[in-house]
């Protein structure tokens, strides 16, 4: 099992995966060196000023650490990377895979580790030529417009969305980057925000299509239960039924890979105080409490180890955990709770 926190500069881009320097301080920070905990007289050791930076990139640090080696990032990982060789050779009417499953349970970190896996392997292929753009990553906006897609793919390559800009200036310009920069991997986010019920969903799908007949590159797409979605009816939505993969995410039992989880996050605090092991002891209560939710174990996590910091105490606790709210889906699901 891995982790990943970015340990990097500040620096906004780092928040945002939609444009391409964004895209590319996340694949830097997997290279990065990994932040190690100072002991008591290494921190006693620091002025004020030292402190006070080395606390914010420990906050950084668990801000954005995130469970990426569990089973469905492997299965993702693992489709995502036979369809695209299996794509390399095809003219036409290339294979697709779509991540889908309820809210939370990791379908976008499954969807970026694979964009990560697909980046890393062509810079190995091809070290050097830093004119390749290997991944695109994208979300789509909410009622979006065959315009409104074309403009994510622009934006994310960085070039100009004009209120003059109608969308075949936008297509081609996308089209003649991806197909200079050798892009082999496009990602598409929030692919439930596409409704085939409406004139405007079925039209962004088609661009959608149409990109994938004019990129040379495999397509990805990630939503919320996408199988019993609109996406998936209809004319249309059977030539995406006949061309994607589905890999399934789901809330993870109360097993052995669960316990592996929980036991990797807590390897990777950097708390002064906290008693290796604390965590382990509480994973089934974790598993009772984030209902299995991969997404919310992170939050829970993550939020308790920043109050830590936040507060002096330096460690987690059961009550520490208990003083991170649940997201309401999760609230809904807890024993002797409405809903």
């Amino acid at each position: 099992m891995t982790m990943m926190a970015d340990s990097g500069p500040h620096d906004d881009f780092g928040q945002y995966l939609t444009v391409l320097p964004g895209w590319q301080q996340f694949v830097a920070s997997t290279t990065s060196t990994t932040m190690t905990v100072l002991t008591k007289n290494e921190y006693d050791a620091l002025s004020k000023e030292e402190k006070y930076d080395y606390d914010e990139d420990r906050l950084d640090h668990h801000a954005r650490l995130q469970v990426v080696a569990t089973s469905t990032v492997r299965r993702t990982v693992t489709c995502g990377r036979r369809l695209t060789v299996l794509n390399r050779g095809a003219i036409s009417a290339r294979r697709g895979l779509i991540v889908t499953g309820p809210a939370n349970t990791g379908k976008t970190i499954a969807l970026t580790q694979l964009g990560l896996a697909h980046e890393l392997q062509d810079r190995r292929r091809h070290p050097g030529q830093d004119e390749r753009i290997p991944v695109i990553y994208i979300t789509v906006p909410p009622a979006a417009t065959p315009r409104m897609i074309a403009a994510e793919f622009a934006r994310f390559l960085g070039l100009p969305v004009l209120r003059s800009s109608n969308i075949t200036d936008l297509t081609e310009a996308v089209v003649g980057v991806c197909t200079k920069a050798r892009t082999g991997l496009v990602l598409v986010d929030e692919i439930h925000n596409i409704s085939l019920q409406t004139r405007t969903g079925a039209d962004a799908s088609d661009t959608l299509k149409y990109f994938s007949e004019r990129i040379p590159a495999t397509f990805a797409y990630a939503g919320i239960d996408i199988e019993d979605s609109s996406l998936l009816t209809g004319t249309r939505g059977d030539q995406i039924a006949a061309r994607f993969t589905a890999v399934d995410t789901h809330p993870f039992p109360y097993n052995a890979e669960w316990k592996a989880l929980v036991a990797q996050l807590e390897a990777n605090l950097l708390l002064h105080q906290h008693k290796p092991g604390t965590l382990t002891r509480l994973d089934r209560f974790l598993h009772t409490r984030t209902g299995g939710m991969i997404g919310t174990l992170s939050h829970q996590l993550r939020g308790a180890a920043v109050d830590a910091i936040l507060t002096g105490t330096e460690k987690i606790t059961k009550a520490g955990l208990l003083a991170v709210d649940l997201d309401i889906a999760s609230r809904r699901k807890q024993p002797g709770t409405d809903g």
